[in-house]
């Protein structure tokens, strides 16, 4: 397969990837949990992903995550190292955060390295608090941050503060800041299919 073009945007690597599996909308969104009617705006440039329907369609596609922000196939191989230059992450923005990937190239990571600017300013900026299987970890390079989650009051956390997490419980980070906060957020690679956890 010939690499993507430079800056393809993520709703051309998904249909591209999809047509690729042979697989129909419908098929896709069965093996995701996801609505078909999703998929079609994502595809359409009429949605952008969250980092939960990231992970449900790498899962439904057999794939790693990285192939979903690079459009490339990554690589797995032993003696492993890789350098990614200031600003030469891929990156991926949602509603809520501008992702940019570390160490895409690699595939089968046991952790998802990601410089993430958080947007999102109040809780009403998600239509409900995210969670998937996992663990994560982030710690705030910038600014000030809220953390929302289903069992905690909302933390407060500012620049060199830092939290670990399960993903599985409802979360959702909020920027405090005039400006858009940064953070290092480390995701645990999903190990299993969504949908053996319950919680596609």
């Amino acid at each position: 397969m010939p690499p993507p073009p430079a800056g393809e945007p993520i709703a051309a690597i998904l249909r591209r990837l999809r047509r690729s599996a042979g697989l129909t909308l419908q098929e896709l969104a069965d093996r995701c949990s996801l609505a078909s009617s999703t998929l079609s705006k994502i595809e359409n440039g009429q949605m952008s992903p969250t980092y939960d329907t990231i992970l449900r369609v790498a899962q439904g596609l057999r794939i790693d995550v990285a192939d979903l922000f690079t459009g490339a196939a990554s690589h797995d191989v032993g003696g492993r190292r890789t350098v990614t230059r200031a600003g030469q992450g891929i990156v991926r923005s949602t509603e809520q955060y501008s992702y940019e990937m570390l160490a895409a190239e690699l595939s089968g990571k046991q952790f998802i390295p990601l410089l993430t600017t958080v947007t999102a300013g109040t809780l009403s900026d998600f239509p409900s608090l995210v969670r998937h299987n996992g663990e994560e970890f982030f710690y705030v390079l910038s600014g000030q941050v809220v953390l929302h989650t289903e069992h905690y009051a909302p933390t407060v956390l500012n620049a060199g503060d830092s939290c670990y997490f399960d993903s599985t419980m409802g979360h959702a980070l909020v920027s405090a800041s005039e400006a858009s906060a940064q953070i290092l957020w480390i995701c645990s690679r999903v190990g299993a299919p969504l949908t053996e956890t319950g919680l596609a």
